[in-house]
């Protein structure tokens, strides 16, 4: 089982250069954080998994993730990075095949591609998209992303993205690009992932949801005539606990990404240290 930190990095945390090195040095596989560019002032979408429906503060002071995954990757040299998750339709999808090419080139083909279609419905529609039909938007952007990383001159006429044939380079190290990896636990999340991705990636999901799922991909999969072992399930954002992640482990995952809260330098290196020694082996 490889074992990742996932954590929300902003101004008044450790900065992400030295939480990186230390997460390395550890023997901690992946580091992962999560995007959101803005929080509305006025919301009525209730905030996931929450009884009062609020959003959390923090939210609202997030790091770019790819600002910080460069960051990350800059200070290491083995370390795996990843967004968990990018909001796709909150992005460009020539900027965006840019960007994920550049940090993949940069560090070396250490960059996964964590993606999600978004939740908040207001945050979503002041970027211009069409909350209702963001997945629509979603599968065409990142088969848009797959002609722009493999093709010398690509072009792309779809519903929702248009564009005639453009150079776009570099091109990522890991071919035929990163691994594309759908967060959340949408109706039709299996099927998208063996439809145009690499991974599944929930969070707020049980080791038999996981088992059920892991079966769904496989079965869609050879469906597909695709290897279902192609198609890896990592977890993201759970407590330290052994018999969790063991739990996950048996269920067909291959990745758990542990939590770490936003908190200052010394408080975050300590939290971490004992993280590592409760989970890694």
């Amino acid at each position: 089982m490889k074992i990742g930190i996932s954590t929300f990095v902003t101004g008044y945390a450790i900065h992400p250069a030295v939480l990186a090195q230390r997460v390395e040095a550890l023997g901690f596989e992946s580091f992962w954080v999560p995007e959101h560019p803005i929080i509305p002032v006025q919301t009525t979408t209730p905030f996931p998994g929450s009884a009062d429906g609020i959003i959390p503060d923090h939210y609202s002071k997030w790091l770019d993730p790819f600002v910080t995954l460069a960051t990350a990757a800059a200070v290491t040299k083995t370390l795996r990075i990843g967004t968990g998750i990018c909001l796709v339709p909150e992005r460009n999808p020539l900027h965006l095949a840019k960007e994920v090419a550049s940090i993949d080139y940069l560090s070396g083909g250490r960059f996964s591609l964590g993606i999600g279609a978004g939740w908040l419905k207001e945050e979503t529609e002041i970027f211009g998209a069409n909350y209702a039909r963001r997945w629509s938007w979603t599968r065409e952007c990142i088969l848009a992303l797959k002609e722009l990383w493999t093709k010398d001159e690509a072009e792309f006429h779809g519903e929702f993205i248009h564009f005639p044939a453009v150079k776009s380079f570099p091109k990522p190290v890991q071919r035929p690009h990163p691994p594309v990896i759908l967060g959340g636990m949408a109706k039709n999340v299996c099927k998208r992932a063996v439809e145009y991705g690499n991974g599944w990636l929930p969070n707020r999901v049980t080791p038999d949801q996981v088992k059920a799922g892991r079966a769904e991909l496989d079965r869609l999969a050879v469906e597909a005539g695709r290897d279902p072992a192609s198609i890896e399930i990592s977890i993201f954002g759970q407590p330290p606990d052994p018999d969790l992640i063991k739990g996950f482990e048996d269920a067909g995952a291959v990745r758990v990404m542990v939590r770490l809260m936003a908190m200052p330098e010394q408080e975050a290196l300590t939290e971490l240290e004992a993280i590592a020694k409760k989970v890694l082996r």
